[in-house]
């Protein structure tokens, strides 16, 4: 399933995505995804679609979800 979202994010996004917590486990997993943009509202659109496909792939999967904008 991680492999499954983290091309299928990749493929259709300018993003970087990796799994940043949790790799000793296997049923559980935690995934950054990065992105550059001039205009936070475009940042706010790709994580909202991120979201959106991430859900679609693994239905009731997001135990959390943070988001963070440096500016």
């Amino acid at each position: 399933m991680l492999r499954r979202i983290k091309d299928r994010t990749r493929s259709r996004h300018n993003i970087s995505v990796a799994e940043v917590d949790f790799q000793n486990l296997r049923q559980r997993a935690a995934l950054g995804f990065a992105a550059v943009s001039i205009n936070e509202a475009d940042l706010r659109r790709l994580f909202d679609t991120l979201r959106h496909e991430v859900d679609n792939i693994l239905p009731d999967g997001i135990l959390a979800w943070q988001e963070e904008v440096l500016g």
